[in-house]
């Protein structure tokens, strides 16, 4: 049951961090305004409330393997919001990253 906690909390980190992110971008770059802007930043510190849930105590491990769940999940977020079609580089990539979280967050500890 940790295992899949951990799972979900990092999959809410990526959309609060990742949808913050883009609606910042969106804010500025796509001249969306000041709401979008302040709503990214809203998400944005959700994310970073959300990121203290995780069972494992280690600030250094749970950030450290939100990055593998980050590179995955942007490019996930990629797809769906702005028709971004990935290489089978960046698919591999993110697979390879995704191998890594599972070994920092669910290896075994001495």
């Amino acid at each position: 049951m940790t295992v899949l906690r951990s799972a979900l909390l990092f999959v809410l980190a990526a959309l609060l961090e990742i949808g913050g992110a883009w609606m910042v971008w969106q804010g500025v770059r796509e001249h969306r305004g000041w709401a979008w802007i302040g709503a990214g930043v809203v998400a944005l510190g959700a994310y970073g409330f959300v990121a203290t849930l995780q069972p494992d105590g280690n600030f250094g491990r749970v950030l450290a393997a939100y990055g593998g769940v980050f590179v995955a999940g942007s490019l996930l977020w990629g797809m769906a919001a702005d028709g971004f079609r990935p290489t089978r580089y960046d698919v591999v990539g993110a697979l390879v990253c995704l191998a890594g979280v599972a070994v920092i967050m669910y290896g075994p500890r001495r």
